[in-house]
C-alpha cells in the first residue's frame, strides 16, 4: 500500500471541530467538482488502486476540512445514496460563493438564496454526486 501524498506545502492536517467523511463512487471526480464550486483545495490524496478508486481525499473548504473515498465493498465500506445530512458553508460573500456554485457543471439549485427569518441569506443546492450543500451568509 503506498504512502498518502501530500499537496506542495501542505501538512494534511484536519481543520474543524467535526469533519464530514464523504464516501462516494467517483471521489476524484468530486474534488474536481468542489474545487469548481465551492473553492476547494486538494491537500491530500492516497494513489488510486487498479480498479481507479481512491481509499482517501482530503479536502479544505472554507478553512475546513472534508475528507472523502470511493466505496470499498470487499472490506464492508459500500456506497449509499447520501439522505437527510447537508453540508453547510457559512461564508462572508454569500453572493460570490453562491454564483461560483451555482455556475458549475454538476450543481443543481435545490432552494433559491433568499433572505431569512433569523437575518442571513441562505439557499441550498445538491451536487452530481447527491450531495447537498447549503451557503449561508450575510
Amino acid at each position: 500500500m503506498s504512502a498518502i501524498e501530500l499537496a506542495p506545502g501542505e501538512t494534511g492536517e484536519p481543520r474543524g471541530g467535526v469533519i464530514a467523511y464523504l464516501m462516494l463512487d467517483g471521489t476524484a471526480k468530486a474534488a474536481a467538482l468542489y474545487e469548481k464550486a465551492f473553492g476547494a483545495k486538494e491537500v491530500a490524496r492516497h494513489p488510486v488502486d487498479e480498479k481507479g478508486r481512491t481509499m482517501h481525499l482530503h479536502l479544505y473548504i472554507n478553512g475546513g476540512s472534508l475528507m472523502m473515498s470511493d466505496p470499498y465493498p470487499e472490506y464492508g465500506h459500500s456506497a449509499e445514496t447520501p439522505a437527510a445530512v447537508t453540508l453547510t458553508l457559512c461564508v462572508d460573500d454569500v453572493d460570490f460563493w453562491w454564483n461560483r456554485a451555482t455556475a458549475t457543471e454538476g450543481i443543481e439549485v435545490v432552494m433559491p438564496l433568499e433572505k431569512m427569518f433569523w437575518g442571513d441569506r441562505y439557499g441550498q443546492v445538491r451536487d452530481a454526486f447527491g450531495v447537498q450543500w447549503a451557503v449561508v451568509g450575510k
